[in-house]
């Protein structure tokens, strides 16, 4: 059912001010924007994603005339996408459809139709469910790139404040700049070859835990006897009530029977349907082990050789430390902002966070060193 094009408060024939305009001006192009959004990545989706992405662009069109209606002649020239909105899309664009529908989720979170008198309850209503919509979406995304996109992150993340801390405390300790980077290069090396091993360690077991809970394929149950239907001790193992197990049970045989009922083998069409209704639906992807270890292990390097590069390039002193706590920090800001991001949450504050834990380190191991320097002297 579509949305009112007229507004609750507003006629076509109220002449709205200045202030009206250009909020509505700005709900216009992000409205077209949304739309947009979605169809391109409705085009890129195959089933029942792509129609789901296609309905939610044909709501925010709906929604568009609202504003085109309200606007009138005041909707030309075509209003500009604010810069923010322009710049984001494109880095989302750029890095994948996780990246744009974690945004989206965060856009329909932000709609300011609740409190806007401009705006219909029905419009309102429908931002809420579209972000809910796109969570769903996200969620599963998400949990497809966990496995080998965590490790990347992570060992980035780690690489670039382990190693800031650990060239911080050798320069506070007034070592020399070869002796630095000789340090700085050495914890690179180590915490990469550590961070791969605890990787892999970590996903291979992942790995069997998963397999270890999977349904087995050998189940024969063209025999079974559905009087005692002893297949509700499984549903009451799930963590069912007798009751709701004995009903769940009594379907899923009258489902096998069915499936046998048509089948050339029914003893295979009855293992196929009854693994079928155990088997999980589990989103978890956890990856490879192999080549979970490797992401690690090259994006731990690519963080910790960060500090390291002033001293690589010949720097040294408080001029090369400085740079170091520039270039890391950027790069602490950019891991947070992914995080941020990736989890539909906004991205500043786990930049900010990422920043301040990272600096939070160098400086310990700073004033450890200097502390060091001081006794030794």
């Amino acid at each position: 059912m579509g949305v009112s094009i007229t507004s609750e408060s507003h006629t076509a024939s109220t002449q709205p001010n200045k202030e009206q305009i250009r909020r509505w001006r700005r709900y216009l192009a992000e409205e077209r924007q949304e739309a947009d959004t979605y169809r391109a990545l409705a085009r890129q989706r195959q089933g029942i994603d792509g129609e789901i992405l296609m309905r939610l662009s044909e709501a925010e069109a709906r929604h568009e005339q609202h504003w085109l209606s309200l606007l009138g002649p005041h909707a030309f020239p075509a209003p500009r996408i604010p810069l923010r909105s322009r710049l984001l899309s494109t880095l989302a664009k750029a890095f994948g459809s996780v990246f744009v529908l974690a945004m989206a989720q965060r856009s329909e979170q932000r709609s300011a139709y609740d409190m806007d008198q401009d705006a219909t309850s029905a419009m309102a209503a429908d931002e809420h469910l579209h972000s809910e919509v796109i969570r769903a979406l996200a969620s599963a995304s998400r949990s497809r790139m966990s496995g080998t996109f965590r490790a990347a992150v992570f060992g980035a993340n780690d690489g670039l404040v382990s190693n800031l801390a650990l060239v911080m405390g050798i320069a506070a300790a007034a070592s020399t700049p070869q002796i630095i980077l000789f340090t700085g290069i050495t914890g690179l090396l180590a915490g990469a070859l550590s961070m791969a091993a605890g990787e892999y360690v970590s996903v291979k077991s992942q790995t069997e835990l998963l397999a270890a809970t999977q349904p087995d394929d050998s189940l024969d149950v063209s025999e079974l006897d559905q009087q005692a239907n002893e297949l509700k001790l499984l549903y009451m193992a799930r963590g069912e009530d007798e009751d709701i197990a004995e009903a769940h049970a009594q379907r899923i045989l009258k489902d096998i029977s069915e499936a046998q009922s048509v089948s050339d083998d029914p003893k295979k069409a009855g293992v196929n349907q009854l693994v079928e209704h155990l088997e999980e639906k589990n989103f978890v992807e956890v990856g490879t082990a192999p080549k979970a270890a490797a992401s690690s292990f090259l994006f731990f390097a690519f963080g910790a050789i960060i500090p390291c590069l002033p001293y690589i390039f010949g720097l040294s002193g408080p001029t090369a430390m400085v740079i170091a706590c520039i270039l890391v920090g950027i790069a602490l800001l950019v891991t947070g902002g992914i995080v941020g991001v990736l989890s539909g949450a906004s991205p500043a504050p786990r930049a900010l966070r990422q920043l301040a834990i990272g600096y939070a380190a160098a400086a310990v191991t700073y004033l450890l060193g200097t502390l060091s320097s001081s006794l030794l002297a």
